[in-house]
């Protein structure tokens, strides 16, 4: 793993003398530090090109770039040049005589790390081969593969994929609990691993992680800490790591081993972080103990630490001075995205955050003044969806913008529904960048199935789609089913919703669903009764509490965001007084959407949640459903803990170049046919008026 470049002769304050490795350790002459008389000679570096960097680089960038070794922190607002400030800051190491392999640069993609080290090469022509760089799980792997006999990980451990490590999860949760995954309200094997994975990198309990982000499986939480156990082990006996691993046993090796945590402090001189703000509680841990020198550059922005539901620890850059004493804070505040407008409500965003939780900042507009951002208020999201679509038009046709360069963001799937049923009416290509779309998604098309059938029990392909949602019960299964059930209809003069129910027909249900076969046929008449008695909304209502609902509970770990969406589809089979003409128009609207596939290349709307428009710009942003309960979301509101949501908004504002549309409904139409009264998002409240524009669209009819 050593390269020629590990080191320099010369001491520097870029390139300290090394410590002698302790001898204290009975490993630590396995993986001595190579001598610095037996490293490469200064005249083995390639003759380094000149780099003007003041003329490069803005003040802000220039003062972080060539800020002396030590601990350091780059604040870097929304469009100010980060990725160009830690490109240049590896060049300028490089230009003190700083050798490739001293350098480690750790990024959340291996893209991001591929990246900057080609421009590296392109400034210096120092190649990307010569570096440490890569995500913390690829540099992890890395690690154990050199030093993972410390902690007893032979090398030749392998790594399961995402579906190899769910399904050992699942063999052992079985041979622990052999009626555990029949309860379908407990945790499928994904959300199972899902809750583990969350616990292992918050360092939190299972406990505290169930209430945090999973408390639909709070009654059962007391069950999870010996099949996690159990998991570990079953991973020790195979020779086996999950992806998990990869962060936790670097930790491990780190403090377990001094002589390999002495070797990466020594190796690696200079440690450069990049979205700091995402780490997680084992990665800052890691960065902390490879760089007891303190020579790290962490770059990020507390105020887009917005991926908590992933790991992500806010304290990890509050308290980065408090870890790394005598920090220096470089702020790089000039933004080349925004007009001067945008940046003005951005900031007026950050300025309404708690005192002493956020660092201070204020970005500056490098570009010259636009429109002010526009408040627009709607009476329901078909209005809202109306506004856009003639705003848009008019951008396309009249300005010349080009659809790819307009977005429009949402805090969450449900909200951007109407939105998407609107462009396919109005024949408007869109790209849904964070997922499929709406009436596609797996939730809402195993209900519209339920719905469907019930309505109609000659319906074999709704039947199979939730008949196949039964354990054990396949495609054939399923037809059988359906098969006795029809032949004892006939018999019985029933309908086949009710022969469903009959002991007869569950004779053909294979043994594995028997168990659910109670409910499931009972969900299924509860749906019958009610779409005899009562408007659509009502059938679909029940449909989501009866058996389904339970089974959403265990399939996803997502279950409350998907729950919202089914409750937002019982909002729109609100409009329709019958079942015939809902269907029929679900059906259309689902053909419609699916029949518009455009060529990713092609020119066409995004539509996005703010969460995966991170790191993007477009030159015109709507965002979408700005009203509390929606955005902020009911849960953080609940919680009494809005900040995160509070930076996705700020995220969310500073996405936008040129125009910024801010829109809400006043009525939320999901609620019912009498729709529910909205009050506009409290961070919209907190603006200052004269930040922004206001606007209310004329009244317009609907399709």
């Amino acid at each position: 793993m050593d390269s020629p470049f590990d080191s320099d002769e010369t001491d520097s304050p870029f390139n300290p003398p090394a410590q002698p490795a302790p001898d204290t350790n009975p490993r630590a002459s396995s993986h001595p530090a190579p001598p610095r008389s037996a490293r490469a000679p200064q005249s083995a570096f390639p003759p380094f090109p000149e780099i003007d960097f003041r003329a490069s680089l803005n003040d802000e960038q220039c003062n972080a770039v060539t800020a002396e070794p030590g601990p350091l922190l780059v604040l870097a607002g929304a469009g100010s040049g980060k990725t160009r400030t830690l490109t240049y800051r590896v060049a300028y190491l490089l230009s003190k005589g700083v050798r490739p392999g001293e350098i480690l640069l750790l990024t959340f993609t291996n893209k991001a790390a591929k990246e900057m080290l080609h421009r590296v090469h392109d400034l210096t022509g120092v190649e990307p081969r010569r570096f440490w760089g890569g995500t913390f799980h690829s540099i992890g792997h890395r690690a154990l593969r050199m030093f993972g006999e410390d902690i007893g990980l032979p090398k030749n451990f392998t790594i399961l994929d995402a579906d190899e490590a769910e399904t050992l999860l699942k063999q052992t949760v079985t041979t622990e609990n052999k009626t555990f995954f029949k309860d379908k309200t407990n945790p499928r094997p994904g959300p199972l691993f899902s809750v583990i994975s969350l616990s292992r990198n918050t360092q939190l309990s299972i406990a505290d992680t169930i209430e945090q982000h999973f408390p639909q499986y709070k009654e059962i939480q007391h069950l999870i800490p010996p099949f996690a156990a159990a998991y570990e082990k079953k991973k020790r006996e195979q020779n086996v790591c999950d992806y998990d691993d990869l962060l936790e046993y670097w930790l491990r090796l780190l403090q377990k081993s001094p002589a390999v945590a002495h070797y990466f402090s020594d190796r690696f001189r200079h440690v450069l972080v990049d979205e700091y703000q995402d780490t997680n509680t084992v990665q800052s841990q890691i960065i902390d103990l490879i760089a007891t020198h303190h020579r790290v550059m962490a770059v990020g922005d507390d105020a887009q630490c917005i991926y908590s539901w992933r790991g992500a620890n806010f304290e990890n850059i509050m308290t980065f001075e408090q870890r790394h004493p005598g920090t220096v804070i470089h702020r790089i505040e000039t933004n080349y995205r925004s007009t001067p407008q945008i940046l003005n409500l951005a900031n007026g965003i950050l300025l309404a955050q708690p005192k002493g939780r956020h660092f201070d900042k204020e970005l500056r507009a490098a570009r010259a003044n636009g429109a002010n951002p526009q408040v627009v208020q709607t009476m329901d999201d078909r209005e809202q969806a109306d506004f856009i679509i003639r705003r848009v038009r008019r951008l396309v046709d009249d300005d010349g913008v080009s659809p790819s360069e307009i977005a429009i963001l949402y805090r969450s799937h449900f909200v951007a529904m109407e939105m998407q049923l609107a462009l396919s009416r109005a024949g408007i290509p869109y790209h849904i960048t964070s997922g499929v779309k709406f009436f596609e998604r797996q939730h809402i098309k195993d209900l519209v199935a339920f719905v469907r059938f019930v309505y109609n029990p000659a319906d074999t392909m709704a039947w199979e789609r939730i008949a196949c949602l039964l354990p054990k019960v396949g495609e054939k299964g399923a037809a059988k089913i359906h098969s006795a059930a029809r032949e004892h209809a006939t018999l019985a003069h029933q309908d086949i919703v009710a022969a469903l129910g009959t002991g007869i027909v569950k004779t053909s249900v294979p043994k594995g669903a028997q168990e659910d076969w109670p409910s499931f046929t009972a969900s299924l008449a509860e749906i019958a009764e009610t779409m005899r008695a009562s408007a659509p909304a009502k059938a679909f209502d029940m449909a989501v509490n009866g058996w389904y609902g339970d089974y959403l509970r265990g399939a996803f770990a997502d279950y409350i965001d998907r729950l919202e969406e089914l409750k937002a589809l019982v909002g729109f089979a609100s409009r329709f007084e019958t079942m015939q003409d809902l269907l029929a128009q679900i059906v259309l609207l689902n053909g419609e959407t699916s029949d518009r596939h455009v060529d990713p290349d092609a020119e066409a709307i995004k539509l996005t949640t703010v969460h995966q428009a991170k790191g993007l710009e477009y030159d015109i942003v709507f965002v979408i459903g700005l009203a509390d309960g929606y955005f902020p979301g009911r849960r953080a509101i609940e919680n009494g803990d809005v900040e995160e949501e509070r930076r996705l908004f700020y995220v969310a504002t500073t996405r936008a170049k040129n125009e910024l549309y801010l829109c809400y409904p006043r009525v939320a139409s999901r609620a019912g046919p009498n729709g529910m009264l909205l009050e506009p998002s409290r961070f919209l409240k907190e603006i200052s008026p004269h930040l922004y524009d206001s606007r209310k669209p004329p009244r317009r009819s609907y399709w």
